[in-house]
């Protein structure tokens, strides 16, 4: 399971290492794509093929699906994890994230999730604003 938060740099050459505590359940290879919240999803190749076959099992037919399978796949890169546990952040993906020199990782069970430091702090302090609120709207459903 993934879980946690870290704070890494981006180095000159566009690397960031990951957080150790998730390396040996990641693997050598991981998906980086486009994420929701502002944020970049970052998964395990297995966990990317589940998430493939759902979302390609959605009938194409409606817009929604074309298009959020747009977003998704469209973006998506495999990213090597070399010896020293970093990848490589892509362009259009670092872009779009708005990372500048500092990322933060989230560990959300079955994936990560990379963000920009300023606005996850910011994102984080309206949840935890509306956290008693969430928890009471998740019991009523039997989350907790």
């Amino acid at each position: 399971m993934l879980i946690g938060e870290y704070i890494h740099t981006i180095d000159e050459k566009k690397r960031i290492s990951l957080p150790v505590k998730f390396r040996k359940s990641l693997g050598k290879q991981v998906v980086l794509t486009h994420g929701l919240d502002s944020c970049l999803f970052l998964f395990t190749i297995a966990e990317w093929k589940k998430i493939g076959e759902k979302l390609s099992a959605m009938s194409f037919l409606q817009s929604d699906n074309r298009s959020f399978n747009r977003y998704i796949f469209g973006s998506a890169q495999i990213v090597d994890v070399d010896n020293s546990g970093r990848i490589l952040l892509p362009d259009h993906l670092k872009d779009r994230a708005k990372f500048d020199q500092k990322v933060v990782f989230i560990g959300v069970s079955d994936r990560v999730e990379l963000w920009n430091e300023i606005a996850w702090n910011t994102y984080k302090t309206n949840v935890e604003a509306q956290a008693d609120g969430l928890a009471e709207k998740l019991s009523h459903i039997g989350v907790l």
